[in-house]
């Protein structure tokens, strides 16, 4: 039986856990923001916390992309790239998380000047000093801006066959849906497939189904990102369960970006009675003001998930994951010996 007297923030804290999906421009708290942009005020980003927190109040998806390119141009030296690898790895470790799967956009730094032999090498040196400092291990998935097309599809591909580093796991695609045909970045995809990336495309977050059907069919999605739109179409949530298809989710990122209006519709839960795998994330939580716990205190203040509940997203993260199979056996069985010893 659970034990009543369970602390249920306290659970979550202490709960090993594992993040799939978050970005690392998205990731930078506000006084790592405002560091950069007192460095490089031509960004137009605001160097005042009151100010930022404003900036970060979004209308729409759209907005919230014009404001994330604003970030994105923060970073333009490798010691940039490092510092905030680490601050990243540092705050999720913070929260008991052990494995991390990192999306970067390669193309972003390259068109700040960072040179393409230099990025990996910045992020290899913060993944060493995690681990070292934090015990925590990191992944990469490398995404395209699909604001840009698919040039910059054709030079994240050329980038990730000559310069990835140890680590990377995923090739995904980030930006708006509308307007950005996943057809498009079908043989780039398959160049990352081909260098045994896994497909980990954002889908059905401001578009429909159609769009996370193109993913799979068209790029050969594992994970999709968001999915949201899913349950619009049951053959899709039947395919989703019956192949194993995972759904990264963000609950606090699509109520901030307007892409559903309260968390109460949000999606997950009907997901999940419907078999589909779904995993919880935080996408971009310096930008969202989220944290995966606080994600996880979502679960279970908004959807009514018990602690044995989350013990089972976390386990679902770490088996959908692409780490090695030494850590994910090991995650598990952490997770195990956690919820036994807070009797769940």
């Amino acid at each position: 039986m659970p034990d009543p007297r369970l602390d249920i923030d306290s659970f979550i804290a202490g709960l090993p856990k594992v993040e799939l999906h978050v970005h690392l421009v998205g990731s930078a708290s506000v006084p790592t923001v405002i560091e950069l942009a007192r460095r490089h005020p031509d960004c137009g980003v605001p160097t005042d916390a009151a100010e930022l927190r404003s900036f970060y109040e979004f209308t729409d998806f759209a907005h919230f992309i014009r404001v994330y390119i604003a970030v994105n141009a923060l970073i333009r030296t490798p010691e940039d790239l490092t510092a905030l690898t680490y601050g990243t790895a540092r705050d999720l470790a913070s929260q008991s998380v052990r494995y991390a799967e990192i999306t970067v956009t390669p193309d972003s730094h390259l068109l700040m000047g960072i040179k393409p032999e230099a990025i990996g090498p910045a992020l290899t040196d913060a993944r060493n000093q995690a681990r070292t400092d934090f015990g925590i291990e990191l992944g990469w998935i490398f995404d395209i801006p699909g604001e840009l097309g698919l040039e910059s599809g054709e030079r994240t591909a050329d980038w990730v066959e000559r310069f990835a580093p140890e680590g990377s796991v995923g090739f995904g695609l980030g930006g708006p849906e509308l307007g950005v045909s996943r057809a498009q970045f079908a043989d780039v995809f398959g160049r990352a497939r081909a260098l045994g990336l896994a497909s980990v495309p954002h889908a059905g977050e401001t578009t429909g189904p159609e769009t996370i059907w193109e993913s799979i069919r068209l790029l050969g999605a594992r994970r999709i990102g968001h999915g949201i739109t899913a349950l619009q179409d049951p053959d899709l949530v039947s395919y989703l369960a019956a192949h194993d298809v995972t759904l990264d989710m963000c609950p606090t990122s699509n109520l901030r970006t307007r892409a559903v209006t309260t968390l109460a519709e949000h999606p997950l839960p009907a997901l999940l009675r419907s078999g589909v795998s779904v995993t919880l994330n935080s996408d971009d939580p310096g930008m969202f003001a989220t944290t995966l716990n606080s994600e996880f205190a979502v679960a279970h203040h908004q959807f009514g998930m018990d602690a044995g509940r989350l013990a089972d997203l976390a386990r679902t993260a770490a088996r959908a994951s692409f780490c090695a199979e030494h850590l994910r056996r090991r995650i598990l069985a952490d997770i195990d010996a956690y919820t036994a010893g807070a009797e769940v």
